[in-house]
């Protein structure tokens, strides 16, 4: 009879939740500048969507399949194609002249389907911290208060009260993905993400 010794493998691949949340935190913040009223919507923040807030936030999501984390998976992938589908809703009309421009009932739908998605999550990092409750959290709002702003044909002093919330979203998941790089590195708790007891 052969004695076989079971083998472990290691995860030794790298964290990839900063990279996910610094893209979706760093368009997060400069899209809510631009709803805050500081500058009109221009070809830096669309840019920001297709590639850091978009294309990188799916790479991260990929990457945490590989690690086997469903709920990573989900956020990523998913914000990073609704960057890319919110620049699409920019481009496409101006790319294809038959494409009708989606009026603002169309906005409101769809940014509430996304609190709608978002408020779920919210809930999922009830297990996680209290960093990544604030991101969710703020970001559920944020969501709502887009969609309600277009629904209601809004004041521009509620759009712009909205963008400064958003811009404290995505300070938020600044914050988070980079206390998690310099946790990594220094070996210890250097910026604090309130983790939850299992």
């Amino acid at each position: 009879m052969n004695d076989s010794t079971p083998i472990q493998i290691k995860d030794a691949t790298a964290n990839p939740a900063p990279l996910g949340l610094l893209g979706f935190g760093t368009t997060t913040v400069l899209l809510n500048l631009h709803n805050a009223g500081c500058y009109e919507l221009n070809s830096m923040v669309l840019a920001m969507g297709l590639c850091y807030g978009g294309t990188a936030q799916v790479i991260a999501g990929l990457m945490e399949w590989k690690k086997g984390n469903t709920f990573a998976t989900t956020a990523f992938i998913s914000y990073g194609f609704f960057w890319l589908s919110l620049v699409a809703l920019v481009l496409l009309p101006k790319m294809i002249p038959t494409v009708t421009a989606t009026d603002e009932k169309g906005m409101a739908a769809y940014l509430a389907t996304w609190g709608l998605f978002t408020a779920v999550m919210f809930i999922g990092t009830f297990r996680l911290n209290r960093a990544l409750q604030f991101v969710f959290g703020t970001l559920t709002i944020l969501f709502f208060l887009l969609a309600y702003g277009d629904y209601a044909a809004a004041s521009p002093e509620f759009k712009h009260a909205t963008g400064c919330e958003g811009i404290v979203c995505g300070l938020a998941a600044i914050y988070t993905g980079l206390a998690q790089v310099l946790n990594e590195l220094a070996g210890k708790v250097v910026l604090p993400l309130g983790m939850m007891k299992k």
